[in-house]
């Protein structure tokens, strides 16, 4: 019998998503504009408009739109000549597209731990690791350091160990745009930055990301590669191997008019942090991440730590649960790198602090389109469970 039929059945509220798109109204005008003159196929006007908008938003001189920001990790190690064997240092505590593109190559992933400020790349570990690498004759070919839920990492002391000991920084600011150290926008900190335009991220063009860096050369070459590396001769011939890696000039639409509500779309996400932080005030054992001096987070994801020590014996996934029952999506910190099955007999530097944020840290429903009334079903949870 439906729930139709039978008058008791109790019927599920709506789903709250931990991040789900947020249109801004004028995505379909520039994608009309796509249909409308047939550039439909890979590239166009919308992919030179959107790398132009990247451009003038994180201040990196030049910009390639990709289709993802896993592909534009995978070339940034082409273009530094990762090739197997070589070592590439990574933050532990991230999701596993920062580090599978070290592995596409055949290069061996080095984990570093997080430090408390922000969560991000520990820069005491980072340097740990790079003098017993360098001892062993082992030099890194890149850093990838992540800007994790939008708080930016320590990049003034990353980059300052990365030139100490020549090794170029690849940023990984996938979740981060919009959020700035002392007004610099991250992405334009490494030798490259990485951005992802996926479904979840702050905006979004279905699929996608960019590579941005100060090195035309090095943009160039993406480009090159991300267009299956063809030779210019009037037939096709490939003096390299290259990827599928270009974004379509249709996606590169929704971004542009993504690109129109970015800064909205900061102030909402901040605004849920600061609803978040309000609302858990006081509450034993709770705790969110403040952002150190100098720094702006675009508050991506809101997150808190829970601990079952000081609150009462309520742990992380006692919420999770609670969130869930009430179809309220929300989801643990990332598993570090280090602990996953598939990279756990890789190196590894630091303490424990990667492991105890993933053991108690939440990520809570943070979309810069929640409604009144889902912030008082997901308030409901919290203020009953806690």
């Amino acid at each position: 019998m439906s729930n139709s039929q039978n008058p008791t059945a109790k019927t599920q509220p709506p789903r709250i998503w931990l991040s789900s798109p947020h249109m801004g109204g004028t995505e379909q005008t520039f994608v009309k504009e796509a249909f409308d003159t047939n550039w439909v196929a890979p590239l166009g006007p919308n992919v030179d408009g959107f790398e132009l908008d990247l451009q003038q938003y994180t201040g990196a001189a030049h910009a390639a739109a990709l289709s993802s920001g896993t592909a534009a990790i995978h070339l940034s190690l082409i273009l530094l000549d990762v090739r197997p064997g070589d070592v590439v240092i990574c933050q532990s505590l991230t999701f596993s597209a920062t580090a599978n593109p070290i592995r596409y190559l055949g290069a061996t992933p080095v984990f570093i731990d997080s430090e408390k400020d922000t969560w991000n790349m520990c820069p005491d570990a980072l340097e740990e690791a790079i003098k017993k690498l360098t001892a062993k004759s082992q030099q890194p070919k890149a850093i990838i350091p992540v800007h994790l839920y939008g708080m930016p990492a320590k990049m003034d002391e990353i980059i300052a160990i990365s030139e100490k000991y020549g090794i170029p920084v690849v940023e990984d600011a996938a979740e981060a745009l919009g959020s700035e150290i002392n007004g610099r926008r991250c992405g334009s900190f490494g030798r490259m930055g990485i951005l992802s335009f996926n479904g979840n991220k702050i905006i979004t063009t279905s699929g996608g990301g960019a590579l941005l860096s100060e090195d035309e050369a090095l943009i160039q070459k993406a480009r090159f590669l991300a267009t299956q590396a063809r030779d210019p001769a009037p037939h096709y011939q490939h003096s390299h191997i290259g990827y599928n890696y270009r974004m379509s000039n249709v996606l590169a639409g929704i971004g542009r008019g993504q690109m129109q509500v970015l800064g909205q779309r900061v102030e909402q996400r901040r605004a849920n942090y600061y609803w978040y932080q309000a609302l858990l005030a006081g509450r034993p054992g709770i705790s969110l991440l403040p952002e150190p001096p100098g720094f702006f987070a675009n508050r991506w994801l809101t997150t808190i730590l829970v601990d079952p020590k000081t609150s009462g014996g309520i742990s992380r996934d006692d919420i999770r649960l609670a969130f869930d029952v009430q179809n309220i999506e929300s989801r643990p910190l990332w598993k570090p790198m280090h602990l996953q099955p598939v990279f756990q007999a890789f190196p590894y530097f630091g303490g424990n602090t990667a492991e105890r944020l993933f053991e108690n840290g939440l990520c809570l429903p943070s979309g810069s389109n929640l409604t009144v009334e889902e912030k008082e079903r997901i308030a409901a949870v919290l203020n009953n469970i806690l």
